[in-house]
C-alpha cells in the first residue's frame, strides 16, 4: 500500500498479466449488459470522418503499446475501454477514435500514460440523450 503522503498513478498500479487468470465474461444479455454497437448507439457518439484523431500516442512513448502494454500487461486498453477504441491487429495497436465516448480512462490507466487525450475538433463525441 501507499504510505501517507505518497501518491501513485493509476497506470503505475497496474500489475503484469502473468500474475492473473483471464476472465471469461458472459455474452451481453440485452437486459443489463449490451453489445458494443448498442452501447455506442445509445451514447449518441459522433465524430466527423475527416476529423483529426483526438487520441494520439505521445511520440516519446511510441514503443509502449507493442513492447510493454501488449507484452507485459496483455493489452489492458483492449479490455477496459468501454467503447472498444483500442484493439491490436497482428500485434499492432489500432486506435478507433471515432468510437470514443470520452471517459478518459485511457489517459490515466494505460501503461506509462502513453495516450495524449485532447478535446475533439467541432465538439464531436457522445451526446447521452437516450441514456
Amino acid at each position: 500500500g501507499n504510505n501517507a503522503g505518497e501518491s501513485k498513478t493509476d497506470s503505475k498500479a497496474t500489475k503484469p498479466a502473468k500474475d492473473f487468470q483471464p476472465i471469461d465474461y458472459p455474452a451481453p444479455d440485452g437486459i443489463m449488459t449490451f453489445d458494443l454497437l448498442t452501447n455506442l448507439q445509445r451514447s449518441g457518439t459522433y465524430h466527423d470522418d475527416d476529423q483529426p484523431s483526438h487520441l494520439r500516442i505521445k511520440p516519446e512513448l511510441a514503443h509502449i503499446p507493442e513492447s510493454t502494454s501488449l507484452q507485459v500487461y496483455a493489452a489492458p486498453e483492449s479490455r477496459f475501454c468501454p467503447a472498444g477504441v483500442y484493439e491490436y491487429v497482428d500485434e499492432k495497436l489500432v486506435i478507433n477514435a471515432q468510437n470514443c465516448i470520452h471517459c478518459k480512462c485511457c489517459s490515466i490507466k494505460m501503461p506509462d500514460e502513453y495516450i495524449d487525450w485532447s478535446v475533439p475538433e467541432g465538439g464531436g463525441g457522445p451526446q447521452y440523450q437516450v441514456m
